[in-house]
């Protein structure tokens, strides 16, 4: 399994290629960007990709989606049924699936929007926009903050230290250091969310 990453100058967004070098399958989780050079590194890898996550609907993870299935036949996951008019195969909080030669499990972490899943294979967790790197993701009021809060604590806070966290923004972190110093898991940080706060778009 190697992991690879792209950041996208518009929306300053992460996505991420995961490929099997023995069965050159790949998926790629919120293509915001579909370029010339993603393709050319996927094909110098030679990799095919058979399925694309999404961690949630915002036009700057998934502005690449219609450009990639041009040119592969891949299986679109997430939480809606339909995104740009295309149809998804749709996932719910605790399914657990095989997707281009990997195991993952989703889980449902709303409050940043309401379709944001988190997807986890094996060791890694692609959380789009509900948790950063010391930061949750941004909300747009006290009641989302809280429900984002609620839903970190019961989704994820069971999971090893060492799951490497993936965010759709900024760098990459551990599930373990985010336990320790990341402030939505402070006790009492949804209450303090008075209004939305731009670390993130």
């Amino acid at each position: 399994m190697k992991l690879y990453q792209h950041y996208s100058i518009y929306g300053f967004a992460n996505s991420y290629l995961l490929g099997d070098d023995e069965t050159k399958q790949a998926l790629i989780v919120d293509p915001g960007e579909f370029n010339a050079g993603v393709l050319n590194h996927i094909e110098r890898n030679g990799y095919y990709v058979r399925a694309v996550l999404l961690t949630h609907n915002h036009v700057h993870h998934i502005r690449g989606l219609k450009t990639l299935l041009r040119i592969y036949e891949a299986e679109v996951f997430a939480a809606t049924s339909r995104v740009f008019g295309i149809s998804c195969r749709v996932v719910k909080d605790g399914d657990r699936f095989a997707i281009s030669g990997f195991s993952a499990e989703a889980y449902s972490i709303p409050g940043h929007s309401s379709d944001s899943m988190v997807y986890r294979i094996d060791k890694l967790l692609f959380t789009g926009d509900a948790l950063h790197a010391g930061v949750p993701g941004r909300t747009l009021s006290p009641f989302n903050a809280r429900l984002l809060v609620e839903r970190l604590n019961s989704g994820l806070l069971s999971l090893e230290d060492d799951m490497v966290v993936l965010p759709g923004h900024g760098p990459p972190s551990t599930l373990g250091v985010e336990k320790r110093f990341n402030l939505g898991f402070e006790a009492g940080f949804a209450a303090k969310v008075m209004a939305p706060y731009d670390f993130f778009v």
